[in-house]
């Protein structure tokens, strides 16, 4: 049997979120949802380090918004997001208008916690994406389409 590099990747990005949730149950079967919470938002204080390195040298980049802009959409992208972009000098404005994570959450009828899940990790993952962009940039994470709104806005801002 011989896979198309299209093939390779969906399989991948299938054991890729499979294993990402099917942990955290684990986890929470066994020590409760919030163990499971406080473990998930350990491990995404390191993901978006290995993501980010990677990206930044695969696409040649650094640091700076411009480098974020990149890698970033980059790993949306392949992280199966819709989105869109918006930068200034100092400010890089992604405004999402489907979140893959939320999407799985809803497929397995566990909508309700989507809301507590990403005010931790999403918090915790875009936090190191700035850091990993340079000290000076730093993050918010306005609406979510977890908590009801039609997209998630995150600013990059630098200064």
């Amino acid at each position: 049997m011989k896979l198309t590099d299209e093939e390779a990747l969906k399989y991948l990005h299938r054991c890729y979120t499979a294993v990402d949730g099917l942990w955290f149950v684990k986890i929470e079967e066994r020590y409760g949802f919030d163990a499971a919470l406080d473990i998930d938002e350990e491990v995404w204080k390191v993901v978006p380090k290995i993501q980010a390195r990677f990206l930044k040298n695969k696409l040649k980049k650094d640091l700076g918004l411009e480098a974020l802009l990149k890698c970033f959409s980059a790993k949306l992208k392949l992280d199966g997001f819709k989105f869109k972009t918006e930068k200034t000098s100092s400010k890089l404005k992604i405004i999402i208008s489907s979140c893959p994570w939320h999407n799985i959450l809803i497929k397995s009828n566990r909508a309700r916690l989507s809301k507590k899940i990403s005010s931790r990790i999403c918090a915790a993952e875009y936090s190191v994406w700035a850091q990993e962009f340079g000290e000076g940039i730093s993050f918010k994470l306005k609406d979510r389409i977890c908590k009801g709104n039609s997209f998630c806005i995150i600013t990059f801002e630098e200064g």
